[in-house]
């Protein structure tokens, strides 16, 4: 065999063997594997497990956990533990019908009573001779002289009623019933002007008696009071119409006070109110609505309520402040603290207690708040238990209660996945 010839055979001999050898390795690899295979198919993954029982659970657990927490997963219940409960301070209370009292303050302005107040005017041409009431502010009583005019028309008309006067006495006994008819009718027509321009009877009687003509004739004051308008002087023309004094009786005076539309319902004639002043709020004045204003102001959405007191001291000046409040008695009502309502923007809420640190949330409607109090219409009945104190911190605690237990859902959904 030549050399050549036997690296020929020696390679097919290493190559035949190596063959022989990764064939038996092979065969004694793979039961091995196989086996191995069986092996890790009974083995659970963590993960895999995981969801299966994930997956598994709501079907086995449902009912039990359903049942076992029945009282909580009623709609609207809040279960807060007892401990926690009077550790936030809540207190409880009764619904009950009690008597309500509305307390509506306003501030007025003082104003005098306008039929308390007198114009002096004349009716004919003059002028002022002698002024007796020559200061604002001075005190009139009614029949008190203001002053004396001159005025050549007063004087032929007492010149004309002395004749008349005169032919009445001369002319009343004839025999002529038309003369002495006339007589009377001119006597009568002189006496009606003297009317017309407010002569006094006390006047008329004096010129009768005397038969002599007043140069100058005194003017008398109206009423009984102060004086808070002169306009005139000594020596000055008037003419008819021309305002000379403005005369007030200040010793009962009103209060203008504006009442906002929603309180004026509240509002009755005859109703009495206390009255109190800035610079003396100890002294109390008692007062009565003697009017409501038909009119409204559309800016402030108020009204104008009069309120009539006495003022015998003149301790109330026109134009002074004061503050007005009025007292309603509105009767018994069905009422609650004003600390037990939650206000959620337009609903109102409230906690009935059931007991045992449970909760309900209920919605009610409220009509009239009065101080510490307000008025049921709808949501609670007499004699139910609710929550009057500390109801933000029990609204704050279900709200974070609800929080935390969102949020405990949403991270065992991520660990499931």
């Amino acid at each position: 065999m030549s050399r050549r010839s036997f690296i020929k055979a020696s390679v097919l001999i290493v190559f035949m063997a190596g063959g022989f050898t990764w064939l038996l390795s092979h065969q004694a690899i793979l039961p091995q594997a196989e086996s191995g295979q069986g092996e890790m198919a009974g083995m659970e993954m963590p993960g895999m497990k995981q969801k299966e029982k994930k997956k598994s659970a709501p079907a086995t657990q449902s009912v039990g956990t359903e049942s076992a927490r029945e009282p909580e997963s009623v709609p609207g219940i809040v279960t807060i533990p007892p401990e926690r409960l009077q550790t936030i301070g809540v207190k409880y209370g009764q619904v009950t019908r009690r008597p309500l009292e509305k307390l509506i303050r306003t501030v007025g302005r003082v104003a005098v009573d306008e039929r308390r107040v007198a114009k002096v005017t004349i009716k004919f041409h003059g002028w002022i001779e002698e002024l007796f009431v020559s200061a604002l502010g001075d005190h009139v009583k009614k029949g008190q002289a203001l002053f004396t005019i001159y005025s050549p028309d007063l004087v032929a008309s007492q010149e004309e009623y002395l004749l008349a006067l005169q032919g009445r006495r001369q002319m009343g006994e004839s025999e002529f019933p038309e003369v002495a008819r006339g007589s009377q009718d001119l006597l009568e027509a002189t006496r009606r002007r003297f009317e017309l321009w407010d002569i006094t009877d006390s006047h008329i009687r004096k010129l009768e008696k005397t038969g002599k003509v007043m140069k100058t004739l005194p003017i008398h004051s109206p009423i009984t009071g102060t004086v808070i308008k002169k306009e005139v002087l000594t020596g000055a023309h008037v003419d008819p119409g021309q305002e000379l004094y403005t005369i007030v009786n200040l010793s009962r005076v009103w209060i203008l006070a504006d009442i906002y539309e929603y309180e004026l319902s509240f509002v009755k004639a005859g109703q009495k109110a206390a009255v109190t002043l800035s610079y003396d709020p100890s002294t109390v004045l008692t007062g009565q609505v003697g009017f409501i204003y038909p009119t409204m102001d559309p800016k402030t959405r108020t009204a104008k309520v009069r309120f009539e007191l006495d003022n015998a001291d003149e301790k109330l000046k026109p134009d002074m402040y004061a503050n007005v409040e009025l007292q309603v008695n509105l009767g018994t009502r069905l009422a609650i603290p004003q600390e037990a309502i939650i206000e959620s923007g337009q609903k109102q809420v409230v906690f009935l207690h059931l007991g045992g640190g449970k909760l309900e949330p209920r919605l009610i409607k409220t009509g009239v708040k009065t101080g510490e109090w307000s008025e049921v219409l709808t949501g609670l009945k007499e004699g139910e238990h609710i929550v009057t104190s500390a109801n933000f911190l029990i609204d704050s605690e279900s709200r974070l209660k609800s929080v935390v237990e969102s949020m405990g859902g949403m991270s065992g959904m991520k660990m499931s996945e």
